[in-house]
């Protein structure tokens, strides 16, 4: 087959060409100029979201026709669109926030435009995750994005035990509902690794909290999540995964019983942070039990 190469601006091209163009993930002004002609010159605009879109395209007087592309009709918009654009028409694909093709169906489309040797162009603009990488505070020399965290407790137990190898930092998405059993999960088999929780980005009420998976936990027990959230995790430091149990005297050796099983009532009862704590130090309930209540 051999290298097929790309010219972006070939006035000879005899296709037309899709652009992916970063749209605002929170604060309008996040669009680019480049993004503005871009929407305003192409021939189409393929969206995930046509309301949500529409909304940006009125704000920016862009009159151009709107079409649908998202994961639920994408089987059957990707061929017209691919098809539209060997025609030589020009199209702006749009996510619903950020840049289109990360953790989007745009993907395929891109994906596909490029298999059928059609020029495809980033319109560069904001990005939640590494917005979030770069105010966490945490090493940015080398990361890596695993978008959304597996909703099912194995999987999620799996994908976990997967990603805790890495060295670089950790980068991902997580919805305000879902955020608790995440962080939960991340300690049972991380330990507890630095972090930052940023939400809100570019908006008014943009927050990072930054601190230990621990401490993450216990400040969303006094304040309920709310929006979607960039999880920014520390990478494995010592170069592979140990069993939990080996990193577990890292973080609770500091802490006296009584510590100990006050941080585990961040997250149940007593009764049951009493077990946890037996568990961790190799002791039974009853010492536990008869320590913490003299």
């Amino acid at each position: 087959m051999g290298v097929h190469i790309q010219k972006s601006f070939d006035p000879g091209a005899s296709t037309g060409t899709l652009y992916l163009v970063g749209t605002p993930i929170g604060n309008l002004e996040d669009m680019t100029f480049r993004a503005i002609r871009t929407l305003k010159e192409a021939d189409l605009i393929a969206a995930e979201d046509t309301r949500q879109t529409r909304k940006l395209l009125t704000h920016f007087e862009i009159a151009t026709r709107l079409v649908s592309y998202h994961e639920h009709n994408k089987q059957s918009s990707g061929p017209e669109l691919i098809r539209l654009l060997q025609e030589g028409q020009s199209i702006a694909l749009v996510s619903d926030a950020g840049l289109p093709a990360i953790s989007d169906p745009g993907a395929d489309l891109a994906a596909e435009a490029a298999a059928h040797h059609i020029p495809v162009v980033p319109i560069p603009g904001a990005n939640a995750a590494l917005s979030a990488l770069i105010i966490s505070g945490l090493p940015t020399d080398r990361f890596t994005f695993t978008g959304f965290p597996p909703r099912d407790k194995k999987s999620l137990q799996q994908w976990l035990e997967a990603n805790g190898r890495t060295e670089g930092t950790l980068m991902m998405y997580e919805s305000p509902h879902r955020l608790r059993k995440t962080l939960e999960a991340m300690f049972e088999v991380w330990g507890d690794r630095r972090m930052a929780m940023v939400r809100e980005l570019t908006k008014r009420h943009e927050e990072a909290a930054r601190g230990t998976i621990s401490e993450c936990l216990e400040w969303i027990n006094e304040h309920p999540p709310l929006g979607e959230y960039c999880l920014i995790v520390e990478g494995n430091l010592n170069g592979g995964l140990d069993e939990a149990a080996s990193d577990m005297p890292v973080w609770w050796s500091l802490l006296d019983l009584e510590q100990h099983v006050r941080y585990y009532e961040a997250t149940c009862d007593r009764k049951e942070a009493i077990k946890k704590v037996a568990a961790d130090r190799g002791l039974s309930k009853r010492d536990v039990y008869n320590e913490v209540n003299r």
